[in-house]
Parts: C-alpha cells; structure tokens; sequence
C-alpha cells in the first residue's frame, strides 16, 4: 500500500478531491477488483458500493458480457472517426436503439465522452437551433439553484452550486439560476422561474435546463406536478426544455428515463454514465423531431462540433450490451421494485432515529437527511460534519456512498447498482442505522 500510495501522491491528481488530503493521507483506498455490487481494495477489504461508484455502474461490476463486446469489437474495429459524414454500425445501431427506448419523438443523438460533454453539447445545440431561425440572441440558459450538469466551461455555468465555480474563479456570461422545490412548492418554484424568465428577456432565453432529480444536489426530488408546469411555462415563452438525464437515465428511477416518472416530454436529453454502467466513456444528448427537422432544413454546411470519440464504436459496442442486460434482466422494474423496499427502511429508520429528517427515493435514487431537529428541519452546526462522520462511520462498515453538504446542510445519498436484491438492501439499511447511530451517541444535541 505505501508503495502506490507513495506513487499516487506524486503523480495522480484526482478530480473532485483535496489536493492537501491526498499529500498529507494519501489515497483513502485503492481498489483492485468488482463483483456485483462489491469492490475489494489491494488489501482485501470488500466494500459495498451503494452509490454505484458514480451513479453509474447500473448492472454491476465485473460483467464478463461488456469485457468481451468490448473485445469483440476492438477486433473487429476498435475506432474509426464519425466526422465528416463517416459511419459505422455500433454508432448506428446504438443512435437507433437509444431512439427505441427515449421518449416519444426524440429520434436524433448526438454522440458525446461523458455527461459534461453532453451538456455542452446541449447548449451549443440551443444556441445554433435558435441561430438558424434568425434568433440569435436566445443564448441564456436558466436552470436551477442546487443543480449540477458538469465541469466543463458550459455545464460548469450551468451548474447552481457556487463550490464548482469557485474552483476557477469565474462562468461563462449567459447563465442564471431559479429556485427548486426543495423544502418549497410547484407554486412557488414556478413563479420564481417565470420571473426569472421576465427578468432576463423572454426573447433572450434559449432554454431552461434541469435533471429530473437534483442527484448532487442531495437526491431532491420535485412535486408530481413540477414539471408539467415547467413544460406548460415553457411552451408559452418558446423555450427550450432540456432533462439532463446523466444520472436518472437508463433505469435508475425505475423508468427508462427519470422525465417519465412525471409524464413530461423535453425538447432535449442528455445523457451519460448507465449508457454504459461505466464500462466505457460515453455520453449524447437527444434531440426532438422537431429540433431534428429544424437543422436538416436549415442548419447549412459543416456543424462545427463534435469530440474524437463522438461514436466511438468500442464504447457503442459496450453500451448495446449493456442496455441488452438492462432490459433483459428487467432491471427497470427491478429498480422501481427495490426503490420501493429502500424508502420503506429510510422511513423507518426516520420513524426510530430523532436526527433523521426528511427521506426519499425514487427508484434506486434516494436521500437520507439528518437535522438537529426533524419538526423544524433545523440544521446542525456545520463544523459538526455530520454527514461526513456518518459516511465515515458507513466506510468503516465497508459501505461507500455519499455525502452533501452545500450550505450546511447533512444530506446522505444512495445508488446502488440496479442488481441490488431485498437482502443486500436490509444490509445497507442496516449498516446505516449503527452508523446514524454511532455518530448521534457522540453529539452533543440541544
């Protein structure tokens, strides 16, 4: 261990992570291997990875079946350029089964390496689709207070929770944020949008971009009525909607894509992450008919954007497998089945522990909260570091999930992998109670 960590300090600098943690510590673990819904590190402590590494490893690790598409592939053509008009047929086949399983009348995709690249791509295509109807100053984007949509220049705009701008010390001019529903209403979110839409121009926004579940944000899940309203709102200013599925696409929420759960269309999704479980890097955003139907007519000559991995056969490969499985091993209903059985425990866990607050899931996406006092949702003191200490706690117990903390709150975040079954759920709730637990004997709670 102290070998590789001796080598990771010098030469490895980790994304999202503390530059000073890593030299002073070194890496808090180094794995080595998957099964299932596991990970063991190189000193062979089994972990249970109950955030899906990312959100995104849907059908497991160590899947034999995406090893050897991916192998098959390569032998076959390992990588071949999507510019300039070439094709090949793990792109074609996978735009076409994409168009299969996302809402109606959304057809077209757009091939991108990952979910910031997607939604980069996603703004860059509201701008030209606006552009080339003699439009060109519909280039702001609103979204949302708490979101997250990446790290690239765009997606890092974008993106509602300061921490992610800060890093760099500035965003691109164009972008503004209106409040959620978290601890709000529909009502009230609404009318914070519509104002923001007036306050900006109604003629100078291109679109409003939102996930259908805040994931970073800490799992915050909007009313059923949300984002019918958004649509309606939308509509009636000529705005572009875009659901950035990254996180809930591809079964997570126990539908395909999370939009559906409150039986909305966007006008764009983007996507990433369960494409592929993480076998490969892969993203896309897809466009409506109507979007589609637009740029046919009149986007004229060569559309300057796209990545060398646009397509990439080997990851197109991995990802038909992938979504193979997903749909053959039922893993949508299964997510929906055993998101059910995870918010029971959340809600008894709630009903036991007087330091849980709020709780929530959608499919198997879900959220614990932890308050002073869960009548009032007072918050802890936020040098408490509760929900650190919890998923510390969680971490001893070999459990790895997430912690969110933006603006002092202490919010616990889960998503399994969708493989998960009802005796590996009773393990993880289980794991959290002893950790809540732990933590709340050694607070000191007025």
């Amino acid at each position: 261990m102290n070998e590789w960590s001796e080598l990771d300090k010098k030469h490895f600098i980790h994304p999202t992570s503390s530059i000073q943690q890593q030299q002073e510590k070194g890496p808090k673990v180094i794995m080595e291997s998957g099964e299932g819904i596991y990970l063991k590190d190189i000193n062979g402590k089994t972990y249970m990875d109950a955030m899906s590494s990312l959100w995104n490893v849907h059908i497991g690790h160590g899947r034999e079946e995406l090893a050897n598409a991916a192998a098959e592939q390569m032998k076959t053509l390992a990588f071949s350029s999507a510019f300039s008009t070439f094709s090949h047929k793990p792109g074609i086949k996978l735009a076409e089964k994409i168009a299969s399983l996302a809402p109606d009348r959304l057809n077209a995709v757009f091939f991108t390496s990952g979910g910031s690249e997607s939604n980069d791509t996603a703004i860059k295509l509201v701008h030209h689709y606006w552009r080339i109807q003699g439009q060109p100053n519909r280039r702001k984007i609103i979204a949302l207070k708490r979101s997250y949509h990446g790290v690239a220049a765009a997606s890092t705009s974008a993106t509602g929770i300061p921490e992610f701008w800060d890093m760099a010390g500035t965003t691109v001019e164009g972008f503004s944020h209106a409040a959620s529903t978290y601890r709000s209403n529909t009502k009230s979110a609404i009318t914070a949008l519509r104002e923001k839409i007036e306050a900006e121009g109604p003629e100078t926004v291109g679109a409003f971009m939102a996930e259908p579940v805040q994931g970073a944000g800490g799992v915050l899940i909007p009313p059923e009525d949300y984002f019918k309203e958004i649509r309606n709102l939308c509509d009636e200013y000529g705005i572009l909607f875009v659901a950035d599925e990254v996180i809930t696409g591809f079964g997570r929420t126990g539908k395909m894509f999370g939009i559906e759960n409150w039986n909305t269309v966007p006008d764009m999704i983007t996507f990433a992450k369960g494409v592929t479980s993480g076998y490969a890097p892969l993203g896309g955003v897809i466009v409506s008919d109507a979007i589609h139907e637009v740029m046919k007519m009149k986007s004229k000559g060569t559309l300057f954007h796209g990545f060398t991995y646009s397509g990439h056969p080997t990851a197109a490969a991995v990802a038909l497998k992938n979504l193979d499985i997903i749909e053959s091993e039922g893993l949508v209903e299964h997510s929906h089945r055993m998101g059910k059985k995870l918010l029971e425990g959340f809600r008894k866990l709630k009903d036991e522990i007087n330091i849980v607050g709020d709780v929530r899931s959608v499919g198997l996406l879900g959220a614990v909260e932890l308050v002073k006092n869960s009548e009032t949702n007072e918050k802890f003191p936020s040098d408490w570091k509760v929900a650190p200490r919890v998923i510390e706690a969680l971490h001893e117990r070999g459990v790895i999930c997430r912690a969110v903390t933006y603006e002092g709150i202490d919010i616990i975040c889960f998503a399994p992998p969708l493989i998960i079954n009802e005796e590996q759920i009773d393990q993880l709730l289980l794991k959290l109670k002893e950790s809540i637990v732990e933590v709340q004997n050694k607070l000191v709670v007025s």
